[in-house]
């Protein structure tokens, strides 16, 4: 298997929560390039089932070189919205022991200039997860009306100035002046009359649109519901969100199906009416110093897990 160039976030934590020893089957969500299903399946034990995931071609391509002549790995091209689906086609169903999610955008999607994720790099304006399919960033702007790219600009990337920054995003597209991603970071900063001593001008613009052009929170709430029908009684699902609005997600999901079933706040009912769901696995969890040290990119991960109840 060839060494993955993108280093995994929390691999110890997510293998102690796991326990991959005494698991038969394994989703790994996210493949990216290899990290954790690296970590994983040296742990499993023989003729356990590992099924790697992920929506980007480029991530597909990588898992096949490295995996596909190894019976026991299933290597599947989808979104996490498709993860039912695939998982019932391979007769796993309801049968897997641990689901991995770790969430945001992978170190060689950040850093291709051809995948348009960063201003970091004058490059198409692109940022699909899935460039086989969809509209690109560039496509979608065009296609957007300015209040609701405000509006997306706003709840996506929590951008105060979210209608200024529409406006000159809009007016910028009528003269052809944004084709390329330093294109639309110029048109940003400029838009902006006072910057952030800690934050690039352009960062919440940027990961507003990528969360809107790849329907990223849609996408989680999706996975994580699929993810638990998937698991087997006393299943473990982690998940490693990068932004706050991710971990909202995961955090009321594991709150709200962890609560059970819902009642009127003043009815009687007793603990084998609640039926929860899950149970949540300890409290969230930060990356270390050293982590950070090695990877700064992991600074802003938290880890959350729970457990399926039987």
């Amino acid at each position: 298997m060839t060494h993955a160039e993108h280093i995994p976030v929390m691999t110890r934590e997510m293998l102690d929560i796991i326990q991959p020893e005494q698991c038969q089957a394994v989703v790994d969500a996210t493949y990216g390039r290899g990290g954790h299903a690296t970590a994983i399946y040296c742990r499993l034990p023989p003729h356990a089932r590992l099924v790697l995931v992920d929506r980007d071609p480029e991530a597909i391509a990588h898992a096949k070189a490295a995996w596909q002549a190894i019976q026991e790995v299933d290597i599947v091209h989808a979104p996490f919205s498709r993860l039912s689906e695939e998982l019932k086609a391979l007769n796993l169903f309801g049968r897997v022991d641990a689901v991995i999610f770790d969430f945001g955008v992978s170190s060689p999607q950040l850093d291709s200039r051809d995948r348009g994720f960063s201003f970091s790099h004058d490059g198409p304006l692109d940022m699909r997860m899935d460039n086989s399919s969809g509209p690109t960033a560039l496509e979608w702007i065009i296609s957007t009306p300015e209040k609701k790219l405000a509006q997306a600009l706003r709840d996506y990337g929590e951008e105060r100035l979210s209608r200024v920054i529409a406006s000159s995003i809009k007016r910028a597209l009528s003269n052809g002046s944004i084709q390329t991603t330093r294109d639309l970071e110029k048109v940003v900063v400029a838009a902006q009359p006072f910057k952030d001593k800690h934050k690039h001008p352009a960062t919440r613009t940027f990961q507003a649109i990528r969360i809107a052009v790849n329907e990223e929170l849609s996408e989680i709430e999706r996975g994580l519901e699929q993810a638990l029908e998937a698991l087997s009684p006393g299943g473990r699902l982690v998940a490693i969100s990068f932004h706050s609005m991710e971990d909202r997600i995961v955090k009321r999901f594991i709150r709200n199906e962890s609560r059970g079933d819902p009642y009127p706040p003043d009815f009687p009912v007793f603990s084998n009416m609640i039926h929860p769901r899950l149970r949540q696995i300890g409290r969230h969890l930060k990356p270390s110093a050293e982590e950070i040290h090695v990877n700064p990119r992991s600074r802003s991960a938290v880890f959350r897990a729970a457990q399926k109840v039987a």
